[in-house]
């Protein structure tokens, strides 16, 4: 196969961990940037996302008895003060510049809660703050501590400004003693905490460590435990950092977000969701230390926004199994732009919880620098869910130690040889319509891997202009119907590019290949 385009050069990253107090004054929320631009080039219809507006009225945190020393718990002062802009009809809560430690804050409609230059909020590590509440996580109903910050039913709410929003993830989180250096890992254990009977896995606590073995005996499914047996083991409980559920027009833009105990963020059931310029920081050893975790939720913009996570980046999710298709809730018309990726398992993520389905959704003008896979799209059998009308564009990575893109029908599974092919059924995932153009990579594990299921191959798929130099493999393609690749080139230490079989619907460069059942090798030459 002839090279057909030539690398442009991959766009520079331009890396600033911006401090909070470098940043000029704050804009009124909703107004940071170029709304024109960001729907230019939509290929479907979605509606512009509602923004939330506030009336010009506004308390400072410090009114209601706040004290910035690190020390002073300022939970009832930032409650007290949400809802008394609430009561008045709406407007804007001032964190100012300062150290302010706190429990559970929960957000209420018409309220942006602003936090400025330097402004530093710590959620307080003491897990007896934190109840534990109904709530969904990885897809399923399940319990879990309430979120350092919430919202529930809200509406029109806002979290904006360029205050650092900070977790204290590292009193919740387990931690893996391949993750780290004999050093950390000594230091980690001098600070506390219990190691399980391998000496490989840290826990917190007593607590932890004991629902750690009790989950491992019951395996996947859910153990009958009261509410007060779970008190005693709250830390295994972690909360994602800011959890937003069945709520609409929400924005955050400006701030940072840190050190969750869980995932970050994760909106849930939510319509009319802004994300602009913002930038979370996770540990890369943080266990579920996904970045952004956006669920079932309705017309979404994420934009300008600088990730480094401890597991996926940027994920679309729709539920798990049965839990997710009996909520039937999509997560659709998404747009993501201008987005940096540092550390993660995924730059940009689809499932594996998408029981509900994923589609409409556009991503382009990313950057990927050194995440553990660049364009991930995971499901098994068992979740059902339909993954479809996926467009990306204009994506930069470097340095991506496994697939620059990939779409596995097998996550976290093995597919037997001559296993028997089930029927399908509600339980059988889909991937199809998936559009993928101008991707350059510099240094790859392996260029593309695409798997579906026999019962259920990924359909219509199409890969155009990419580039991957560096790469320890080309293209894997098995059990797939209708691929048209064109103008690609990878560079691998032999001739190999493509390994097709169980494919039908092939177009490479124009040429058609109908059906190729058995695997076959097709080279540059």
């Amino acid at each position: 196969m002839n090279r057909l385009i030539q690398m442009a050069g991959l766009v520079p990253a331009i890396l600033s961990v911006l401090c909070a107090c470098q940043h000029p004054a704050p804009q009124a929320a909703g107004t940071g940037q170029d709304l024109k631009a960001i729907y230019a080039d939509l290929p479907f219809s979605m509606p512009v996302v509602e923004r939330p507006a506030f009336p010009d009225y506004q308390v400072n945190i410090c009114d209601f008895g706040a004290k910035s020393d690190g020390v002073t718990l300022n939970t009832e002062a930032i409650n007290n003060a949400i809802k008394a802009v609430h009561d008045k009809g709406g407007g804007r809560v001032v964190i100012p510049e300062g150290l302010w430690l706190t429990g559970p804050v929960v957000l209420l409609s018409n309220v942006n809660l602003h936090a400025e230059n330097n402004a530093l909020v710590v959620f307080s590590g003491d897990t007896s703050l934190y109840p534990i509440i109904t709530t969904s996580f990885e897809g399923l109903d399940t319990k879990r501590c309430q979120s350092p910050i919430s919202a529930v039913n809200a509406e029109n709410i806002a979290i904006t400004g360029h205050g650092v929003f900070d977790g204290a993830g590292d009193k919740w989180r387990p931690v893996k003693k391949s993750k780290m250096t004999e050093g950390q890992w000594n230091k980690l254990l001098k600070s506390g905490g219990k190691v399980d009977e391998s000496g490989k896995v840290w826990y917190p606590n007593e607590g932890a460590l004991k629902a750690s073995v009790l989950m491992a005996d019951w395996g996947n499914k859910r153990p009958d435990i009261g509410i007060e047996e779970w008190e005693e083991m709250k830390s295994w409980l972690r909360p994602v950092l800011l959890s937003v559920v069945k709520s609409k027009k929400i924005l955050l833009e400006g701030v940072t977000f840190k050190n969750s105990p869980s995932w970050c963020l994760h909106p849930l059931s939510c319509e009319s969701l802004t994300l602009n310029d913002v930038k979370v920081f996770n540990p890369w050893y943080s266990q579920n230390g996904d970045a952004l975790d956006v669920e079932s939720c309705k017309n979404v913009l994420i934009t300008n926004c600088f990730f480094d996570a401890g597991d996926d980046a940027i994920c679309l999710k729709s539920g798990k199994d049965k839990d997710g298709r009996r909520r039937g809730e999509p997560c659709e018309n998404v747009i993501v732009r201008n987005n940096t990726v540092l550390h993660g398992h995924g730059g940009f993520v689809i499932g594996s919880e998408m029981s509900g389905g994923v589609k409409n959704v556009y991503v382009s003008e990313c950057s990927f620098i050194g995440t553990d896979v660049g364009l991930r799209f995971k499901s098994a059998r068992g979740r059902g869910g339909v993954v479809e009308n996926i467009y990306i564009n204009n994506i930069n990575m470097i340095d991506i130690p496994n697939d620059a893109l990939i779409a596995d029908l097998y996550y976290a599974v093995k597919g037997a040889p001559g296993e028997p092919v089930p029927d399908v059924t509600e339980e059988t995932p889909a991937f199809r319509n998936i559009h993928i153009s101008d991707v350059f990579c510099k240094g790859a594990g392996r260029a593309v891997y695409l798997n579906g299921l026999p019962e259920m191959p990924i359909e219509n798929i199409s890969i155009k202009n990419m580039v991957v130099t560096g790469a320890k493999q080309g293209i894997v393609i098995n059990k797939v119907a209708k691929i048209n690749i064109e103008n690609v080139d990878i560079e691998t230490p032999d001739d190999s590019m493509i390994q097709i079989e169980n494919a039908t619907g092939i177009t490479i460069n124009g040429e058609e290949y109908g059906t190729i059942s058995e695997k076959r090798l097709l080279t540059k030459n």
